[in-house]
């Protein structure tokens, strides 16, 4: 196989024997993705999911995307990250697994590391016993970050820990990811891991308000009365997926890292392409800068300020070229991503319930 390999080439001839793969965190923003890739290109999909009658939800997400046939021939297994049970029973059968279950939340204190670093043990433990033919584990390209410049963000560079509780979301990731090359290294499990940016994108079914995708939904319910001076490197969560998938079967990735990123946005760019390019649902988008300050104050209250406030004014762009000339991976312009997230939310009732409530409170 060449470098500049298509996605279509790729997942084709990992398809022609109708593999299984296992997603885990099925009822997940990415893992919808995920399985909506896999049933595009033929495979059989197995999800894990913590409660049995989720099951409906998911396959409804799913069917929207790719029909009611498709959705139903998912296979749902029930496991936790936290228990033994039902991780060999998931992985029973299976060609390759997507672990992409994780917990999210700025303030999960250390069960958030917790729940990470045994999660991934379980499953890439089970994938092992299984003798699967890889493992794709969803990291953060916050795990590829160093504090020096020179490089700053890349494959090469292991980010250490910082032990704070603002991080631990980004140490959570670190660890989970140390630990599942050790074990792959212990193992002989054949590994890849995908370290994407801040995911934004439309979601494949009705959000969480954990998701990444509240950052869109505040900016459009006028949940925020002015933007801080906060960027990030905005990558589609569609896109994610495809990654995942190349990374799955291209024999070039094999024992690899990839980091996934798009283009970088300020905050204030994202508040003015929904205003300027969606007028229409974007009238209670905040067009006043919020002064430093106070992100800083809020920060001693508030869980999710304090973190954003470490990042106040920093530009932290990464390096994703490996993803791009290895795996002939490009991601659409985060402009697109951007509109498309609005879009999907405007469109979900939810959203409109969020926009009554904000205007009763303001009220």
């Amino acid at each position: 196989m060449n470098n500049s390999m298509s996605l279509e080439d790729v997942v084709n001839a990992g398809t022609q024997a109708h593999r299984t793969v296992l997603v885990t965190g099925g009822t997940g923003y990415l893992a919808g993705w995920l399985l909506v890739r896999l049933l595009e290109q033929g495979y059989a999909a197995r999800a894990t999911v913590r409660d049995p009658a989720r099951r409906t939800q998911v396959r409804a997400a799913l069917a929207q995307h790719v029909g009611e046939d498709r959705a139903s021939s998912v296979e749902f297994v029930t496991a936790d990250l936290l228990a033994e049970e039902g991780w060999d029973d998931a992985v029973a059968g299976v060609d390759y697994v997507l672990h992409a279950a994780s917990p999210l939340g700025f303030s999960g204190g250390e069960d958030l590391i917790r729940i990470a670093r045994e999660g991934a043990a379980r499953v890439l433990s089970a994938a092992a016993r299984s003798g699967v033919k890889r493992a794709v584990l969803t990291s953060s390209a916050v795990a590829a970050i160093s504090d020096d410049p020179r490089p700053y963000g890349v494959e090469t560079v292991w980010a250490a820990p910082s032990g704070t509780p603002a991080r631990r979301y980004n140490d959570s990731k670190i660890f989970a990811e140390r630990d599942a090359w050790r074990l792959a290294n212990e193992t002989g499990l054949e590994l890849s891991t995908v370290l994407p940016t801040f995911m934004q994108g439309p979601p494949p079914g009705a959000p969480s308000k954990e998701g990444s995708v509240e950052l869109v939904r505040r900016l459009l319910t006028g949940g925020l009365p002015a933007v801080p001076r906060i960027g990030w490197d905005v990558v589609d969560v569609r896109d994610i997926a495809t990654l995942h998938l190349l990374s799955m079967t291209s024999p070039l990735a094999a024992g690899e890292r990839f980091i996934g990123s798009g283009d970088w946005l300020w905050w204030r760019d994202m508040a003015r392409i929904l205003r300027e390019k969606a007028p229409e649902i974007s009238r209670k988008v905040p067009t006043k800068n919020m002064p430093d300050t106070v992100v800083k104050m809020l920060g001693r209250f508030n869980p999710q300020m304090a973190s954003l406030r470490l990042n106040l004014g920093k530009q932290t762009s990464v390096d994703g070229s490996k993803a791009r000339n290895i795996l002939d991976w490009h991601p659409r312009p985060a402009e697109e991503t951007v509109l498309d997230t609005a879009a999907a939310l405007a469109a979900m009732p939810r959203l409109d319930a969020d926009q009554a409530s904000s205007s009763k409170a303001a009220r």
